[in-house]
């Protein structure tokens, strides 16, 4: 078992082993494309949902992605599309997949992928976790689905969830391919790692930035990229993790939608660009129509009521919050996800 010395912080501890409880992947064993939500396509049936798995270049890396297609897709026909951007640590076939799945029941080609440096997508050293390489990830997969048969390039749509909303909001804000833009559980992943989590480490951030900046120097010595997060977590920790997102998020991650390919592991390094970015930096560029989801009793809602007040050129802005729900329950609970993708089809009829 290798884990962080403070949970709740996601304070500074570093390892080189990247271990996980491989027997928590049966769902991801059991489904020919590895997809661990519930409901999800086990086979491409005509005239339903069709899932494809895609891989393309991006700035020289293998990305590897899923691309969902509506029932009766006809490639004669032009569709709106929505690209989805994957939570911090999590990969395509966890909630973006099941997201991804339920728009394009809605008639949307959609597509999700894992993030360069992360999941099934190449390059090196692994599990990087830099802001503009993950804002880079989402404009690539507007380059690719803008080309994919049957896609309507001015009818682009982007939703990103938890880390991949607040990479979202970048994105958008010099990409107006993206013609609307809604966020799920955004996660500010800057201010978080630079402030601790609800602001938990403010007194520490130059120890902080000290250490990622040896870690780097390390990298560039020829040593291995030391690693910061949580490799595997037991049960007992987990009931003892004191704030919900930590907790639920374990369970989600490393007990009921594991995957071999998610990991709550990044390179020490990369908290040099983490900490010196933010994603309410320059919000004001946003100027699509803007949709933002959260639930009533997540302890990450203060980010996205931040940035929603700030996003001053946003048009046609909207606040929806899911009564009852956490931050992690809007990545699987049926009564949750039905309510925010309800909301989101209505929001992507209206502006795409």
């Amino acid at each position: 078992m290798k884990r962080i010395t403070s949970i709740v912080a996601v304070a500074m501890s570093t390892f080189t082993a990247d271990t996980v409880n491989a027997q928590y992947h049966q769902k991801a064993d059991e489904n020919p494309y590895t997809l661990v939500y519930e409901g999800a396509i086990t086979e491409n049936v005509k005239g339903k949902v069709n899932i494809h798995p895609v891989s393309y270049k991006l700035n020289g890396i293998d990305i590897k992605a899923n691309v969902y297609t509506p029932a009766d897709y006809d490639s004669s026909k032009k569709y709106p599309s929505i690209v989805l951007a994957h939570p911090n640590g999590g990969v395509k076939e966890q909630t973006t997949g099941l997201y991804a799945q339920r728009l394009a029941e809605a008639g949307y080609i959609t597509i999700t992928a894992d993030a360069a440096y992360q999941g099934a997508s190449g390059g090196f050293p692994r599990h990087q976790d830099k802001p503009q390489f993950r804002v880079e990830d989402i404009h690539g997969m507007a380059d690719f689905i803008s080309q994919f048969v049957g896609v309507d390039s001015k009818r682009i749509g982007l939703l990103g969830i938890c880390g991949g909303g607040g990479y979202s909001l970048k994105a958008a804000q010099s990409d107006k391919r993206f013609k609307a833009l809604a966020t799920l559980s955004m996660f500010n992943s800057g201010e978080v790692r630079r402030n601790g989590f609800q602001n938990s480490q403010l007194n520490n951030i130059q120890d902080r930035l000290q250490l990622a900046s040896e870690a780097r120097a390390s990298e560039a010595a020829g040593n291995e990229s030391p690693l910061t997060g949580v490799s595997s977590v037991t049960d007992e920790e987990i009931a003892k993790t004191s704030t919900m997102l930590y907790r639920e998020g374990f369970e989600y991650y490393y007990r009921t939608h594991a995957h071999p390919n998610s990991t709550f592991l990044y390179t020490t390094s990369s908290l040099m660009d983490l900490m010196t970015w933010d994603a309410s930096n320059q919000i004001e560029l946003i100027n699509q129509p803007l949709l933002m989801i959260a639930g009533s009793k997540a302890d990450t809602k203060y980010m996205t009521d931040e940035i929603f007040v700030k996003a001053v050129n946003a048009k046609d802005k909207e606040l929806f919050v899911i009564e009852g729900a956490s931050h992690i329950e809007t990545y699987w609970k049926p009564i949750y996800v039905n309510q925010a993708v309800n909301r989101l089809v209505d929001f992507y009829q209206k502006n795409l």
